[in-house]
């Protein structure tokens, strides 16, 4: 017990001694104890006042001086007190100093209530944004940022790479990426207009490219076949001209892959909602594929379930094609390759597995670029381009899923496409088949 408790029960004993010895003396014990014990509550009743005004008024008046228990409240509220604005000075100080540092860096930085409503933002952020400081405060962000993808990206897993929009007439492209920051959200603003442009011109480049390539190729490949045909020609040059065919045909088909690549990536729409029949198209494939390869290695189809996809037709076929002959190029003879087709309450899947060479860990999440290949050399045998997967990419998109690849070095991949289940039709319900 501390000394102040002490000293207030010795009082408040030496009190009621008192009171029954005034009443032993003059009489009524009852009296005296009421008097006696009544005073000491008043002089209670006056202590928390004196406490309650200075409280009150604690930045204009010095704590009373009670002593006993009361001075020891008084203590701790002064020394709480204390803590306090020790604490509030730290965190002003903490926080001139991150808005000191987020005027510091060249990005805008927007900060949001679990709802999206603008709590504060840096003046980068106001600039590329238009925000205003008093009028834009409490606003949702979503009421000034007016664009479908980014109020789709708000719904969906925050972070990762972000959204990319147009702003001020479309003059302007920002990154907008929302990271979860301790029951907020912290939204970082970069200008990313001139990226976008070197991104457009090189689409468009290639485009133009791949369209102005198609007719001399064309021409050459066919002036190269009757060469190639031709009966009298010397046999000193029938090998240089079928390895001429041969490098034709490659070059035709980078030329058809780009320019699909390029045709998909200016699609900024969703695939089409018509029925196709997937196990019907797989059937087909597989069977195609065994026939077009000398040495194929074994093909399996495993049908589990037989409901269509809402999509296009030509881009599924693309889809699917390029998972299988990406498949065939990279599994030997002796080994297997199964072409699985599944849904579950998450959607649809269109997994094709392989017991080829497999893939080393760090290249698996640049498989899906341009030109990216993990064995250059194997890839120029075997005639591939390196776009197959980023078409595969692209077409995923635009049917709202995505490719997930796992893979083990020396035993073989899964390439795994994800459609969402509003894709999803059962085939009873379709009366025939659509083409897209």
């Amino acid at each position: 017990m501390s000394p102040a408790w002490s000293f207030a029960l010795a009082r408040l004993a030496g009190a009621i001694a008192a009171a029954i010895g005034l009443g032993l003396v003059f009489g009524r014990i009852g009296l005296w104890l009421t008097v006696v014990m009544g005073g000491m509550l008043c002089l209670q009743l006056v202590n928390l006042f004196r406490l309650q005004r200075w409280l009150r008024h604690r930045s204009q008046e010095a704590p009373p001086d009670l002593g006993g228990v009361w001075g020891d409240v008084i203590t701790l509220i002064g020394r709480i007190y204390r803590r306090k604005q020790f604490h509030k000075r730290r965190v002003t100080q903490l926080f001139r100093e991150f808005r000191r540092l987020t005027a510091a860096l060249p990005d805008g930085v927007v900060l949001l209530s679990p709802g999206h409503e603008i709590l504060w933002f840096n003046k980068v952020a106001a600039q590329m944004l238009g925000l205003r400081r008093a009028a834009d405060r409490g606003m949702p962000i979503e009421n000034l940022i007016r664009q479908p993808e980014f109020s789709t990206y708000l719904q969906g897993p925050l972070g990762g790479a972000g959204v990319v929009v147009r702003m001020q007439g479309g003059e302007k492209s920002l990154m907008l990426i929302v990271i979860p920051a301790g029951g907020q959200l912290l939204m970082l603003v970069r200008d990313v207009t001139r990226e976008a442009l070197v991104e457009q011109m090189r689409k468009d480049f290639v485009a133009n490219a791949s369209h102005e390539l198609r007719s001399p190729l064309t021409v050459i490949a066919g002036y190269l076949d009757q060469l190639g045909e031709a009966s009298e020609l010397e046999v000193e040059w029938r090998g240089p001209i079928a390895d001429m065919r041969l490098q034709a045909g490659r070059m035709r088909e980078i030329v058809e892959d780009l320019l699909e690549l390029s045709r998909l990536e200016s699609s900024a729409d969703e695939a089409p909602m018509l029925p196709l029949n997937v196990p019907e198209l797989l059937e087909r494939l597989v069977r195609e594929a065994r026939a077009s390869t000398v040495t194929p290695p074994r093909l399996e189809l495993d049908i589990k379930t037989d409901r269509w996809l809402l999509g296009s037709e030509r881009e599924l076929h693309s889809i699917a094609s390029n998972l299988i002959s990406n498949a065939i190029k990279y599994t030997p003879a002796d080994g297997t390759i199964t072409v699985r087709w599944t849904c579950d309450d998450a959607g649809a899947h269109l997994a094709v597995v392989d017991t080829g060479i497999g893939i080393a860990a760090e290249h698996l999440p640049r498989l899906t670029e341009r030109f990216y290949r993990v064995d250059r050399a194997r890839a120029r045998a075997s005639g591939g381009s390196g776009l197959g997967l980023a078409i595969v990419k692209h077409g995923l998109q635009r049917h709202g899923g995505h490719l997930e690849i796992t893979s083990v070095e020396g035993q073989g991949s899964t390439f795994t496409a994800h459609f969402p289940s509003r894709r999803l039709v059962p085939a009873t319900s379709v009366p025939g088949r659509a083409r897209g």
